[in-house]
């Protein structure tokens, strides 16, 4: 079942800055929080290095600003990076509340990241880091919707073919003939929020299930 969106209810879910769930999500896992944390404090210490090379200059006031910007980059970076993927969302004309069921569930293996590593007799050799993937296939009443994938932990363990889900659908076509994109998704039954990224705000899309779809 598809249900299109009101005028402003998109903006409500969905907002154009990033909400404290996805600066958490774009901020990513320890070794690119580091890799930020270099780019701020080199080029923080750098520009200001530079800045006070320059105390004389009419640039002095830019070369400071541009230091701060940097050694703050640890925190404006991951907003400007979750509000860029929330507004690949919101740039589609045509948006609906899905309904339907997990019409199939399957596992992949994939690579997180690959590095080069010495063995025991000193050769180089690439280790590779995975990791599983759970894949859900979404289906209703008029057929196949499209899936969604995410890192597997334990809480979905509980997750059965069969079980409903909710989210919000993207198309370019007013008939939702092509499918563009799938948000994050919500098991009421489970009381589940599942995806791999966090898209929705989730008490007003919970809100909104309650007042659009019948229970």
């Amino acid at each position: 079942m598809l249900i299109p969106l009101r005028s402003g209810e998109l903006q409500r879910l969905i907002p154009a800055v990033a909400t404290g769930n996805q600066f958490g999500k774009a901020l990513g896992n320890p070794r690119k929080i580091l890799q930020r944390i270099m780019i701020s404090s080199i080029g923080g210490v750098i520009t200001l290095l530079i800045s006070q090379s320059q105390v004389a200059s009419q640039f002095y006031s830019l070369w400071l600003i541009v230091g701060v910007v940097f050694l703050l980059y640890l925190l404006w970076g991951p907003i400007v990076e979750a509000s860029r993927r929330n507004s690949e969302l919101r740039k589609y004309p045509f948006n609906a509340l899905f309904e339907g069921y997990i019409s199939d569930i399957y596992t992949k293996e994939r690579v997180e990241n690959r590095q080069e590593q010495a063995n025991k007799v000193g050769n180089l050799e690439i280790v590779e880091n995975r990791r599983t993937w759970l894949f859900l296939e979404l289906q209703d009443e008029d057929g196949y919707l499209g899936e969604i994938c995410f890192p597997m932990e334990k809480t979905h363990i509980s997750i059965r073919n069969g079980s409903k889900i909710r989210c919000l659908v993207f198309s370019d076509r007013r008939d939702f003939s092509r499918i563009m994109a799938i948000s994050d998704a919500w098991l009421p039954s489970q009381r589940l929020w599942v995806g791999e990224y966090p898209f929705l705000l989730r008490p007003a899309f919970e809100e909104l299930c309650g007042f659009r779809i019948m229970n």
